[in-house]
């Protein structure tokens, strides 16, 4: 059975034996393409969690400081969300690439948290910011609150 055939059959398997082809330094028998696919997809994960965490916190951070007839009944709730949101992307971001995407996430991923916060919040467009409130620095700050 060739590599090709196991990464279709048996992906645990094809993991293994990519990986020991590569501890042995047989690159000529390496099934590149399916290698470069899964190096690849690995990379875009990791920028999909960037971006999903991001979200999640600045949905919670948008709701914490424009919604204060809900705050008093859902802070707790939403302090603990941020702080998880918080270490899962701190967690990401301890590389130095990830945390460069992060800095140019920001004013991508504020709309698409501002339209969730009044999707679930009814709250008017005039009373969010143009562009992300907080800085870097803020958004990872496991003391900042708005």
């Amino acid at each position: 059975m060739t590599t090709k055939d196991l990464y279709e059959q048996d992906y645990p398997a094809w993991l293994e034996e990519t990986a020991k082809q590569l501890r042995q330094r047989q690159t000529d028998v390496l099934d590149w393409e399916h290698l470069v696919e899964e190096i690849e997809a690995l990379g875009n994960e990791q920028r999909h969690k960037v971006d999903s965490y991001l979200l999640q916190l600045l949905i919670h951070l948008l709701l914490y400081q424009y919604w204060p007839e809900e705050r008093e009944r859902c802070a707790r709730g939403w302090q603990d969300e941020i702080g998880n949101f918080r270490v899962e992307l701190e967690l990401l971001l301890e590389s130095k690439t990830l945390y460069n995407y992060f800095l140019t996430r920001i004013a991508v991923i504020y709309p698409k948290a501002v339209k969730r916060v009044r999707q679930k919040s009814a709250l008017p467009v005039a009373i969010f910011a143009e562009t992300c409130p907080y800085s870097p620095e803020q958004i990872l700050d496991s003391d900042f609150l708005p």
